[in-house]
């Protein structure tokens, strides 16, 4: 079969109007600025978070798409219109405000200036902050001063929702009469249980304290199907 020579114009389309049902490869590159792909992805995987901890997030925000998300934020994104809050399911009153903070180091100044924006602070059940850079020792100390639970996270580390990797296990957060009821069925005590650190990511992910029991299920062609528990230390 004789090969086929196109030649396209200046608009992508084939001189022939041969491969005009076909889409450009420009329409598949990125125009968009690195930076608000990056708040994007982020903001979103910080939804689904929030979302998996019982939180009220609507569909419509993660739903959007990174088309949409530029329409509404820009290629370059003002901070402080990427913060958001939402609300318990259980629970209305209880709220968790979510901020961005810039790419320089973060100081005490930095986390005194956080705290004087938070208005309606009786009503904040916990602060997550996103950040881009260092936050030296001080910065730090600095937050245990605040009345509510306060959360970082880099944002480099919420550009994948690990929970949604296809080898992750599906994990159930117990409640404490759950826990109970597992310790008596197997007369257990916590220092018996396997341990999951307070740094492991799954329980940062889902904002899990001291003392918490997670159930671990594994179903896969190699393991078949596993149940195990472990306690958060």
């Amino acid at each position: 079969m004789a090969a086929t020579t196109e030649t396209f114009n200046g608009n992508c389309a084939s001189v022939h109007g041969v491969l005009d049902r076909h889409r450009c490869l420009k329409d598949f590159v990125d125009e968009g600025s690195p930076q608000s792909y990056r708040y994007y992805i982020s903001r979103r995987t910080v939804l689904e978070m929030l979302k998996d901890r019982g939180y009220d997030v609507l569909d419509s925000e993660l739903n959007r798409s990174l088309t949409e998300f530029r329409s509404v934020f820009g290629n370059s994104p003002d901070l402080d219109s990427l913060r958001f809050s939402v609300s318990l399911r259980s629970n209305p009153h209880k709220k968790t405000l979510v901020m961005f903070l810039g790419t320089d180091e973060i100081k005490t100044a930095n986390i005194r200036t956080v705290y004087g924006q938070i208005l309606n602070k009786e009503c904040l059940h916990g602060l997550i902050l996103i950040l881009q850079s260092k936050m030296n020792h001080f910065a730090k100390k600095e937050l245990e001063k605040f009345p509510f639970k306060v959360e970082v996270f880099q944002i480099t580390d919420l550009l994948v929702n690990i929970t949604k990797h296809v080898l992750q296990p599906q994990m159930d957060i117990l409640t404490a009469e759950q826990k109970q009821q597992v310790m008596n069925k197997y007369k257990l005590e916590d220092k018996q249980l396997p341990r999951m650190l307070e740094s492991d990511a799954i329980v940062q992910y889902y904002g899990l304290q001291k003392g918490q029991m997670v159930k671990i299920t594994y179903s896969s062609e190699i393991v078949g199907h596993l149940v195990t528990y472990r306690c958060v230390t």
